[in-house]
């Protein structure tokens, strides 16, 4: 049986504060904002990278269980990846803008790659697909 038609669309990301997430997102790494919907207790926040790809929905946490999850969703793991075109140019742009890195770049089989964190905790990889 063959399914045809399905994406995904969209990942749902704590953060602390939705204008932190903006402005992490949208002001330094350059995502645009999709959507910025007030409802009641809460607001539907989406950016998406400048490349396309899945969007992110940012969400405040709404108890201490969700607020504890920050920063951990991916179990401590790399698990977000940030494809780019031109490693070194964004990779420069990144560092400029503070982000942190954890190691220094790094050439695999499959492309040049390099961990860092969001200031949200969650760890992602940098990466130009060879």
């Amino acid at each position: 049986m063959s399914v045809t038609g399905l994406r995904l669309a969209a990942l749902t990301l704590i953060v602390p504060d939705y204008d932190a997430g903006i402005g992490f997102f949208v002001d330094v790494l350059g995502f645009r904002l999709l959507q910025d919907i007030p409802q009641p207790g809460k607001r539907w926040v989406v950016v998406e990278p400048p490349g396309g790809g899945a969007s992110l929905v940012l969400a405040r946490p709404a108890n201490a269980e969700q607020a504890a999850a920050m920063g951990h969703q991916g179990g401590g793991r790399v698990w977000l990846f940030l494809e780019t075109d031109n490693f070194a140019r964004d990779h420069a742009r990144m560092n400029a803008a503070g982000v942190t890195f954890e190691e220094a770049p790094r050439h695999e089989p499959y492309g040049i790659v390099a961990v860092w964190r969001d200031p949200f905790g969650n760890r992602w990889d940098l990466i130009e697909r060879l």
